[in-house]
């Protein structure tokens, strides 16, 4: 993997250069930023078939090259890796394209519209030899970070429960392709609910079944401007309740209609494991500190300790900017230094497999009214 550089994470022989496919908002807020950050690697061309933002991009970014084509930029020897945020039922085409050029991709979630697309995007990806992610953000946060370390050491002790609350107050007019079951699969179960079902996976270990159920309350059928549009065909709610390998169960609930839980626009998370010995809660608005708790005690925060504030050797501050902003700088960080250092990045294809296949078990389940046995992805690769 990356053989144009070197094996040390510090001093590749030249910076890792990163096409990004589709220049909406989600590159402008996590991923340039991530970039500028990085001194291993370097914004190479920009695509989006929209072709004002994209020339918005050029200028604002100071992009190299601009061009509209994502298999174009997929082909540039002069391009490394690729980041892709477009619309979901891109996702699988552009990453295929990426991967038969041999270059590295990191995705935005969900993968696909479904586990067979995954499935194959992983595959290939394997096949290529090239690194591969999945951009599941609050893996990154610091909290997040600690918790997970807090129930490998065996603080709070065995894990018997997970919570996981997502609620956001977001307007009831049109979402544009995100409401469409041919361009998005699925909305807040796909868009939201999976990244709490990949912590979740990756506090806890595999799901083993689950039982879910999805919803729609906002029509959608007008665009911000008041103009009509067909209206959405998507959930907005969604919840699931699950049971692990280790035992545990899971709840898990996400809902874009929450009136109320604004919080300047990062909305109200909640991820919360008791244990056999203690609790911990996971809050985005407060990415920075736990609530832990004991038997006989009241939940009180407590500071992440310095060394889970980011990965060693990200160059991010993590004194500065928003909180709930800047953690998501490290999936770059992550990104690239997979590829110079010759390894899979984490999260990788597998675990965007692993949380789709849970996904689409939850839309089973609903459409079924039953509990849906999971299936388990075997791992030819040996990936952990």
């Amino acid at each position: 993997m990356g053989t144009h550089n070197d094996s040390s994470s510090s001093a590749p022989s030249r910076p890792v250069r990163i096409g990004l496919i589709g220049v909406g908002a989600v590159m402008d807020y996590h991923h340039v930023p991530a970039i500028r950050l990085d001194p291993r690697c370097e914004l190479a061309a920009i695509c989006d078939q929209n072709e004002k933002l994209l020339q918005q991009r050029q200028e604002e970014w100071q992009a190299p090259r601009a061009i509209s084509d994502a298999d174009a930029l997929c082909r540039d020897p002069e391009v490394d890796a690729v980041v892709i945020a477009t619309p979901n039922h891109t996702h699988r085409p552009i990453a295929l394209a990426a991967v038969r050029a041999g270059k590295h991709v990191l995705c935005e979630k969900p993968l696909g519209l479904n586990a067979a697309e995954v499935r194959e995007m992983y595959r290939a990806a394997e096949a290529a030899g090239v690194v591969h992610m999945t951009a599941f953000t609050y893996r990154f946060a610091p909290a997040m970070r600690y918790l997970r370390h807090l129930l490998r050491s065996g603080a709070l002790g065995e894990p018997r429960h997970f919570r996981s609350q997502r609620f956001l107050d977001w307007p009831e007019t049109s979402w544009g392709w995100r409401q469409y079951r041919a361009t998005a699969g699925a909305g807040d179960l796909y868009d939201m609910t999976i990244h709490r079902i990949d912590f979740a996976i990756d506090l806890l270990g595999p799901l083993k079944a689950v039982c879910g159920a999805v919803a729609r309350f906002a029509p959608r059928d007008r665009t911000a401007d008041g103009r009509a549009c067909p209206p959405s065909e998507v959930d907005d709610w969604s919840a699931l309740i699950g049971e692990f390998d280790c035992g545990a169960t899971g709840v898990w609930e996400g809902t874009t209609l929450a009136k109320g839980y604004h919080r300047n626009g990062f909305g109200h998370e909640w991820a919360e494991v008791n244990g056999s010995e203690g609790s911990a809660v996971y809050r985005l608005h407060d990415p920075n500190r736990l609530l832990l708790g004991k038997t006989g005690k009241d939940l009180a925060p407590v500071d992440v300790p310095e060394r889970f504030l980011k990965p060693q050797g990200s160059p991010r501050d993590p004194s500065a900017g928003e909180p709930a902003t800047v953690f998501r700088y490290d999936i770059v960080w992550e990104f690239v230094s997979a590829i110079v250092e010759h390894r899979q990045a984490v999260p990788s294809f597998l675990d965007g497999l692993r949380a789709q296949i849970v996904a689409d078990a939850v839309l089973e389940s609903y459409a079924d009214r039953r509990w849906v046995q999971v299936p388990r992805e075997p791992n030819p690769a040996g990936e952990a």
